[in-house]
């Protein structure tokens, strides 16, 4: 059955100022599963390097924001000079539902594509935009239109990423964590907070070793204030700085866990283990009640480890990749 023309009083324009609050709403409305706050949406968009208010794509009708679609792609790089030239992404879109069943929804991921392809990217992927990602991806159980709309656009699935939680009622460090820790130190490992020192090595670590992004986010949260306890760090026998874990690095959510990472020769040790419960302790001492993070592969060796720590699937986001967007 082929969708309705949109109101004829339905505009698709830029981003301008004045428009924010009018999204916030909209955006709660449309997707109360993930509501965002006028905080969030500055600081992850607005104040974005990588925006541009032409990439956000505004549909009103009158004085109403009815939806939005938000393209975007690199003006600044995330690690060195690598702007990513063919890569563009779509963090987010959104209709009101008293406008939905116009095609309106459609209407604005084709201009939020067509901007990027104007821009010269080739390649979209939904919605895992880094730095600034709101959710790693599309949840398909949450909304299914969604899904469909995507995947009607050319949009594949490229991978899924799992939420995980674990509650902290009642945690206590495992009585063999807390004797592995010690076998580890009796071999001459440490386990403490870094100083300011040791965020060198650290934060080259993540940078090499794992993402750009997780260096950004743990320079940015210390940088903002973020106590240096809650990383807890771990040094071979050599001292030389080998993993972390920590919580509080994004959004200063205290409950938020990671980033989190160990080099691959020590994985099977059981440092990583001793490293993440070491941290969940730090965090019960606080007064979290729970520990979730938003971004792992269920069948990885991360993913092994959080389940075998009592942390259980919460969500499933669909990362999705549009090739040749024309």
């Amino acid at each position: 059955m082929t969708a309705l023309a949109p109101p004829p009083r339905t505009l698709i324009r830029g981003f301008r100022p004045g428009d924010g609050p009018r999204l916030v709403e909209t955006w709660r409305r449309s997707a109360p599963a993930d509501p965002v706050s006028p905080e969030r949406f500055r600081s992850l968009v607005l104040l974005d390097a990588n925006f541009d208010p032409e990439g956000l794509r505004v549909a009103v009708d009158g004085d109403r924001v009815v939806g939005a679609a938000y393209a975007v792609r690199r003006l600044t790089p995330m690690s060195g000079s690598d702007l990513e030239p063919e890569q563009g992404w779509i963090p987010f879109f959104f209709v009101d539902p008293a406008a939905r069943g116009h095609g309106l929804g459609r209407r604005l991921l084709t201009e939020a594509l067509d901007w990027l392809h104007g821009h010269g990217r080739t390649r979209v992927d939904f919605a895992s935009y880094t730095p600034h990602y709101l959710l790693p991806g599309l949840d398909a159980e949450t909304y299914p239109e969604a899904e469909g709309l995507l995947e009607s656009l050319g949009f594949r699935v490229l991978y899924e990423a799992a939420a995980m939680d674990r509650s902290l009622v009642g945690y206590r460090l495992p009585e063999d964590v807390a004797r592995r820790a010690a076998e580890l130190t009796a071999l001459g490992h440490r386990f403490a907070t870094p100083s300011d020192d040791d965020l060198v090595p650290l934060l080259a670590l993540a940078a090499s070793h794992f993402t750009a992004d997780w260096a950004r986010a743990v320079r940015a949260c210390l940088a903002a204030g973020t106590p240096l306890d809650r990383i807890v760090a771990a040094w071979d026998p050599a001292g030389r700085l080998v993993g972390w874990a920590m919580h509080g690095a994004y959004d200063s959510l205290d409950e938020r866990f990671g980033p989190f990472g160990v080099l691959e020769e020590t994985r099977g040790t059981g440092l990583g283990r001793v490293l993440l419960h070491l941290v969940l302790e730090r965090m019960r001492a606080r007064g979290c009640h729970s520990a979730w993070f938003l971004w792992t592969g269920e069948r990885s060796p991360a993913g092994h480890l959080y389940r075998a720590t009592g942390f259980t699937t919460t969500r499933v986001f669909r990362v999705l990749r549009r090739e040749a967007a024309g």
